[in-house]
């Protein structure tokens, strides 16, 4: 079901986030494995540094693609980082099962990205990943731009997990537009390569 099915109990969240539109500032409680210590999450204060902030939605701790995932994505933290992002992995979990998790599985040793605690499904319902039957969110990463907007949108199911190099393929892409908005980047676009300015001119000659 649809977050936005859940009007009457979830008034602060009636729309949900969509692509090319800003989004609502949200905290969530998290654990920071890199201080080892709780802190909590707050998409205002990331803005004001004016960084990309990236939500890596992911339905459990202690399960089983889930630690495959966040182990992909701990490899790709320092690329994403120096680009300039925020990285979040966000669950229905407590900040004290995320703790409990990081020192129990093993796969989760570089970890170092704050992994927040959406206890009541209410930034899940927001992002549309929110599974009504489960109270878990579904697979979802999203990237929100230093400017607020939401720029990239992915969901899986729960069995199929996610390649943290595509996510950095599209900040890097993301990155790039933001500093010429007057270009695309085609399919498979890595930096260094061939961008396209959309006119009249390049209508039915792309292939040139």
């Amino acid at each position: 079901m649809s977050c936005c099915e859940h009007e009457e109990e979830y008034e602060d969240y009636m729309e949900c986030a969509k692509v090319g539109q800003p989004v609502r500032d949200f905290v969530m409680e998290a654990f920071d494995p890199a201080e080892g210590g709780f802190t909590t999450v707050e998409l205002a204060k990331i803005k004001k540094k004016k960084k990309w902030t990236i939500l890596f939605f992911y339905p459990a701790d202690f399960t089983f693609v889930c630690p495959t995932e966040l182990a992909d994505l701990a490899n790709a933290h320092a690329k994403l980082k120096k680009l300039g992002a925020e990285v979040i992995s966000v669950s229905t979990d407590t900040k004290f099962t995320h703790l409990a998790w990081k020192c129990q599985e093993l796969l989760l040793k570089d970890v170092k990205f704050l992994m927040a605690a959406d206890t009541n499904g209410a930034v899940s319902r927001y992002f549309d990943v929110w599974d009504h039957a489960t109270g878990l969110a579904l697979r979802g990463t999203f990237l929100i731009n230093p400017e607020g907007m939401l720029v990239s949108s992915e969901v899986n199911f729960y069995n199929v997990g996610r390649n943290a190099d595509e996510l950095v393929r599209k900040l890097e892409a993301g990155a790039y537009l933001l500093k010429n908005p007057n270009e695309a980047c085609p399919a498979k676009w890595t930096p260094g390569a061939k961008t396209l300015t959309p006119g009249k001119d390049l209508v039915g000659k792309v292939h040139e």
